[in-house]
């Protein structure tokens, strides 16, 4: 009979026996699975290998195609412009000369202080100059001023267009409403559609503390409308001896930097409530009187004198009356004053070309 001791000898051999044959196949399937890894590495380097070879070669081809058409077009790529090739390209060629041109003119103009050339006119030159265009100053209230201007000295109708014919324009001046397009302008439209005798200043705007602004307009529109030797402001109160002034005007033909009229002076109203009150009264010192200017009833410039009013307008300093404003515009030229007594309107004698309506 076995024993325990033998029955448990051969239960420890059977568990041994087990044992070392799973140890065994344990073994065998470990050392297959790591045969299997380097192979997968190989096969995935392999792949990275061809990837990278193929977009070597790839770039290469396109940088030889590309090589080729460089190659095969350099002679059509584009030179490096200059700015006189641009210029042409884009056709400002002809701008830049007249810049050039304008800028020789500004020269010209500066060394003649803008005056005493008639070069850089802007009316065309083979067309006969005017002798004078005449700018009466009137208001939305003066209707039966003009129609007695009209029946007396100022000619209308066929014979205003004889007498533009010998050189001589003669207008009513007037600016704009406040109100554009009311009863009052649409009454000077209609008036200048009857007459044709207006002059009428779009930009400026009709009221009686505007007359400084107002002979800026005149003087403005007037050269820009006609190129004439002379450019005459009359009042509206104002009777002319037309034929006098004519000739007095006749006379001074080819004339640069006149100023002409009844030259006065006189006291600086400083005080605000009183009448003729200037505003910039310190200006004009201590003494408080005006220099010499010509009346503001009727006065003359020549041709270069109203296109320098034009021209520098905009930066030409008013006062309170038009007559002060223009004489100090001219104190500052190398204008000539022609203090002329038939010219004093509120005088008396023959030859007078002026008198007080």
């Amino acid at each position: 009979m076995e024993t325990l001791a033998s029955a448990m000898r051969r239960e420890n051999r059977r568990f041994k026996s087990s044992s070392s044959s799973s140890a065994s196949s344990s073994s065998s399937a470990a050392a297959a699975t790591s045969g299997r890894f380097p192979l997968v590495m190989a096969f995935l380097s392999c792949l990275a290998w061809l990837y990278v070879a193929g977009r070597l070669w790839q770039d290469a081809q396109t940088r030889m195609i590309l090589s080729s058409l460089l190659e095969n077009n350099s002679g059509n790529l584009p030179k490096v412009l200059s700015v006189e090739d641009k210029l042409r390209n884009l056709g400002c060629t002809g701008i830049g000369r007249k810049i050039a041109e304008a800028e020789m003119d500004l020269t010209k103009a500066k060394s003649e202080g803008y005056l005493w050339g008639n070069g850089t006119a802007t009316v065309s030159s083979d067309k006969k100059k005017l002798l004078a265009v005449v700018g009466v100053y009137t208001g939305f209230g003066s209707r039966l001023k003009r129609n007695i201007f009209r029946g007396s000295w100022m000619p209308r109708g066929d014979a205003l267009k004889k007498l533009e014919e010998k050189g001589v324009i003669i207008r009513f001046v007037i600016g704009r409403s406040a109100n554009r397009g009311d009863s009052l302008d649409r009454n000077i439209d209609d008036e200048n559609r009857r007459t044709k005798d207006f002059l009428i200043l779009e930009s400026h705007e009709e009221a009686a503390e505007e007359l400084p602004s107002k002979v800026k307009f005149f003087f403005s529109a007037a050269i820009e409308t006609w190129d004439a030797e002379f450019y005459v402001k009359v009042d509206d109160h104002i009777n002319l001896d037309l034929a006098g002034l004519i000739e007095m005007l006749e006379g001074r033909r080819g004339n640069q930097g006149l100023y002409m009229g009844c030259m006065k002076s006189g006291a600086v109203v400083s005080e605000e409530d009183q009448q003729w009150y200037e505003p910039e009264w310190w200006k004009f010192g201590d003494s408080k009187t005006y220099f010499r200017h010509a009346s503001g009833s009727l006065f003359i410039l020549s041709n270069n004198l109203a296109r320098y009013i034009n021209i520098n307008s905009a930066s030409l300093q008013s006062y309170a009356h038009d007559d002060i404003s223009v004489g100090s515009w001219m104190m500052g030229l190398n204008a000539t004053y022609v203090d002329d007594d038939r010219l004093c309107c509120s005088g008396s004698g023959q030859e007078k070309v002026c008198s007080h309506a």
